[in-house]
């Protein structure tokens, strides 16, 4: 009998611990689809995309803390300066680099400038202070058969989930989704044939700002927001190595995979732990299977 509560236990704690990765993993998901995307037009990892994140928090925090709206305004009001913020990026510095005729390296250099530019902005408008959301859940945790279950990460789930099947609908099922296919492909065939390339590139960006964006909200309500929160984008870019640069698909897989690795990490062997265990996942995937699990041709990408 007591062998049995041991084991019945250990497995509602397991069952706790998956639905917790898999909520952090679905946010590293939302920013990790938005490299993805990014990378299969222009072949470069906008290492900027973490701050989109954090610049999305920070706006849903002035919003809601600073100018009383309701906290689902403000949510939204961030998911749209992450895709605002991510769209004058690229229209201010990533394509005056390309209409240069730069080679990508330029692009990632830049990126990482503006990424430092965004954390050291942060640190200055909020002097490096944790802040967190001036909202309220009813209850904390459900009870899901006999293991309690934080609704937070329940939210975080569904509001994910939704978000990912409306994005994976636009990229298959509609016209832009296939622009941005052929585009990926071959970006100049694709302007042969009427597809408006730099516009497609720029809708992309704000697509991925606000994918950001939500990620960035739904971090800072699990966590709270701060200038380094950025940094996350870091794991979104392994989630999206792991799964294979420039598949959409693969970056849901690896996102989902890295978050449930890191939080039965932290439950079962150390929290300090975590990173090194996602790492050396990242390089033994490099050395076994340098595309990634869902390695694709040109002709797949996105």
């Amino acid at each position: 009998m007591l062998f049995f509560n041991e084991t019945l236990g250990e497995m509602i704690m397991f069952l706790q611990q998956l639905v917790t990765g898999i909520s952090v993993g679905g946010i590293y998901a939302l920013l990790a689809t938005g490299y993805s995307l990014i990378y299969s037009l222009l072949d470069f990892s906008n290492w900027a995309h973490g701050e989109f994140a954090m610049v999305s928090a920070y706006v849903a925090v002035v919003l809601s803390s600073f100018l009383g709206l309701p906290f689902v305004v403000a949510a939204v009001g961030g998911m749209l300066g992450g895709a605002l913020v991510s769209y004058l990026c690229e229209r201010m510095a990533y394509r005056r680099i390309r209409s240069n005729g730069a080679p990508n390296m330029f692009l990632m250099i830049a990126a990482m400038g503006l990424s430092n530019v965004f954390q050291q902005a942060a640190n200055l408008i909020f002097s490096g202070q944790y802040r967190s959301y001036p909202f309220k859940l009813p209850v904390s945790t459900v009870k899901v058969a006999t293991a309690y279950i934080g609704v937070l990460d329940l939210v975080s789930l569904a509001i994910t989930v939704v978000v990912i099947v409306l994005l994976v609908y636009l990229i298959n099922k509609t016209q832009f989704g296939l622009n941005v296919r052929a585009i990926a492909c071959n970006a100049y065939a694709a302007k042969v044939l009427g597809v408006k390339v730099d516009r497609c590139i720029a809708s992309v960006f704000m697509l991925a700002g606000a994918l950001a964006g939500v990620a960035g909200v739904l971090y800072g309500m699990k966590y709270n927001v701060f200038p380094t929160m950025g940094n996350v984008g870091l794991k979104a870019f392994i989630a999206s190595v792991i799964g294979g640069l420039g598949s959409v698909p693969g970056a849901i897989v690896g996102a989902l995979l890295l978050g449930i690795l890191e939080t039965l990490v932290s439950a079962y062997v150390s929290s300090s732990l975590r990173d090194f265990f996602s790492f050396a996942l990242l390089i033994v995937l490099l050395l076994v299977k340098p595309s990634g699990l869902f390695g694709v041709d040109v002709q797949d990408k996105a």
